[in-house]
């Protein structure tokens, strides 16, 4: 250890996580200090890794000796609970210390009065902001410009539709936009977030408080939707996405756009479905490698996914995973046609309420996957079950375990809840 350059030390202090565990470990010689000092690049300060009863005002000379002892910070990670409501003052101090340098930002910390982030860490270096439990008002996009930034996460923040569509605009290199349980303060009734970027590669959005997402975005390549209430959402771009994931999703009116041709995952659960305006959006996306329809309500009683049109309409498709009510007398029509699921290599079959049509859909789908290679059986079962129910369980297990003894080369695995 005596032979390492300083340079290898301060590498060593900034992967061990907690801001804590660098403090203790600079102390133990000279040239640790030095390393600490001088080539300490990340900084994690969370309130968790502290004494509980910690006054908030120690905490914070804590913190701001850490801060000052170093020299080029640039990943800075601060989350403190709801316990300790620092002064405004030491907070920008921390901040305009190394704003110059730093490139990842992760900031959760309630102070009074409140810390604008945004002008503090505007006109910089910043890369990675993730922002927590915080509150953005009045953006200046043509001040608080964040010409570096590529990753931006709000969680628990409150903003107007305004201020987040301005906040984007000043950020003209942004790749990733995470949005997580936002309050969206608005004085209309039917409130719309309409957001634009021409370098958006990745949207996340959960439990957003507005009725329409209006996304111009000519470069996403991945979007995920959960927890969300809409009216709308609407995606403007040119056809680049490739994943779409969405999960306990209720919306209206569903637009991702015409052009899905470059589509390789769609990954949809606890959702009520139209599947012919579902499948008319899809139906283009021949590069599809995993489909996942999970736990999905049909809006008509007389749909089903049928294999036929799967088969046909996404033939490079290996990992299919389907879950929904198998109603009496719509099986056949399931499992009609002649076409093969020749690439699925995968195949996860579910159920919510067991019936006797489930083991006749899982040897009919396992039928039209000839080269398959792994098959998972997903169930609920409730704690208490009647007579009728035990025994469909009992028929299927011994349907199950014939069908393993003819379908040697599969891999069978069962997941139950």
């Amino acid at each position: 250890m005596e032979n390492l350059p300083v340079e290898v030390i301060g590498n060593i202090l900034s992967h061990l996580g907690t801001a804590r565990d660098v403090v203790v470990a600079s102390a133990t010689c000279r040239k640790w200090r030095e390393a600490c000092r001088k080539h300490l690049h990340t900084l994690s300060f969370n309130s968790d890794d502290w004494p509980r009863d910690l006054p908030t005002r120690q905490l914070e000379i804590l913190i701001t000796q850490t801060i000052f002892q170093t020299m080029g910070l640039q990943c800075l990670s601060i989350h403190m609970d709801n316990a300790h409501e620092f002064s405004a003052a030491p907070v920008i101090a921390w901040l305009m210390y190394t704003r110059e340098t730093l490139r990842s930002l992760s900031y959760n910390v309630r102070t009074t009065p409140n810390v604008n982030i945004l002008e503090k860490c505007g006109r910089q270096k910043l890369e990675i902001l993730d922002l927590d439990h915080n509150t953005i008002t009045g953006v200046e996009p043509s001040y608080q410009r964040f010409t570096c930034l590529k990753s931006l996460s709000l969680r628990h923040v409150s903003i107007s539709a305004l201020d987040l569509s301005l906040l984007l605009a000043a950020c003209p290199k942004i790749e990733s936009l995470t949005l997580d349980t936002l309050e969206i303060v608005t004085s209309d009734s039917q409130s719309t977030m309409e957001l634009s970027s021409q370098t958006l590669k990745s949207i996340y959005a959960k439990s957003i408080g507005v009725d329409k997402i209006i996304l111009e975005a000519d470069n996403l390549e991945s979007l995920q939707l959960n927890a969300l209430n809409l009216d709308l959402f609407e995606l403007i771009g040119k056809g680049t996405l490739k994943h779409l994931k969405i999960d306990d999703v209720s919306v209206t009116h569903l637009d991702i756009g015409e052009n899905t041709d470059h589509l390789e995952v769609v990954d949809v659960s606890n959702f009520t479905i139209v599947w012919p305006k579902f499948y008319h959006m899809i139906s283009r996306s021949s590069k599809l490698r995993k489909l996942r329809l999970w736990g999905v309500v049909f809006d008509d009683e007389d749909e089903i996914v049928d294999s036929e049109t799967i088969a046909v309409s996404f033939p490079q498709l290996r990992h299919l995973s389907l879950s929904y009510e198998l109603r009496d007398g719509l099986l056949h029509y399931g499992l009609q046609g002649s076409s093969q699921l020749e690439n699925v290599l995968i195949l996860e079959l579910g159920w919510t309420v067991i019936s006797e049509h489930f083991g006749h859909w899982v040897c009919g789908m396992i039928e039209k996957c000839p080269n398959l290679k792994k098959l998972v059986i997903h169930g609920i079962l409730s704690e208490a079950k009647t007579r009728e129910e035990r025994q469909m369980l009992a028929n299927f297990t011994s349907f199950i375990v014939h069908l393993m003894r003819k379908y040697v080369d599969v891999d069978v695995q069962f997941e139950y809840e």
